[in-house]
């Protein structure tokens, strides 16, 4: 499994980590954008462009409140652009997005030409101020080291945090899948997706979980 395929398979774990069944384990941008005098902005085209999203680039426009959002993004790392007539355009590069969280993005403006553009690399944001919700990723190296039966079922089996209803030992199960909770909560509301795909089936009322080709590509 290619690393960013393997990485999409275990942001969708995130969801088990004490998430209802109508939550979704997909991140947002959001932010208020204002001139240097202090005064909110609307009107401004944001843009966001990551080769982790299926059509490549997304936009919004700022509110009468400056205030913009983009939302349902899939994790990765992304590139935003500010633009609004009569002010210099914003290229903001490098931001990485985890999975399930709300990245606060804010601008200040400054008045100039449409022509100039100011790039601006800096550090991500660390802190989700707009959400509560707790994700786990899985980094290459563990899948890597931990045998396990590559299966949805035993990829959550090593996310801290996630109660197996029988031990996997080096994938002994994984013809007979076993169901997950998390926190107390029922396996029928852990949510599992696939690069935003519902992989929960009917069988007791979704805790059961169609099975994956863990060798797709993307």
């Amino acid at each position: 499994m290619r690393p960013t395929a393997a990485l999409r398979v275990f942001t969708a774990l995130a969801l088990l980590l004490a998430l209802p069944a109508t939550a979704r384990a997909q991140s947002a941008i959001a932010g208020v954008i204002k001139d240097t005098s202090g005064a909110v902005l609307p009107g401004v085209t944001v843009e966001i462009s990551s080769n982790v999203l299926i059509e490549r680039t997304r936009s919004a426009v700022t509110d009468s409140g400056g205030q913009y959002k983009i939302i349902d993004l899939r994790p990765g790392v992304y590139v935003m652009t500010f633009g609004l007539e009569g002010f210099q355009s914003i290229r903001r590069e490098g931001l990485e997005l985890p999975a399930n969280f709300t990245a606060t993005v804010n601008i200040d403006m400054r008045v100039g030409s449409l022509e100039e553009t100011v790039t601006v690399s800096g550090l991500s944001p660390i802190v989700d101020v707009q959400s509560t919700s707790k994700s786990q990723s899985l980094p290459r190296q563990v899948l890597d080291a931990v045998p396990t039966g590559r299966t949805l079922q035993s990829f959550a089996g090593i996310v801290p945090g996630i109660v197996m209803s029988a031990p996997d030992v080096g994938g002994s199960r994984s013809m007979q899948q076993t169901t997950m909770s998390s926190h107390g909560m029922p396996s029928a509301q852990a949510v599992v997706q696939l690069d935003g795909i519902g992989m929960n089936e009917t069988e007791t009322d979704g805790g059961v979980q169609f099975y994956t080709n863990t060798a797709i590509n993307d």
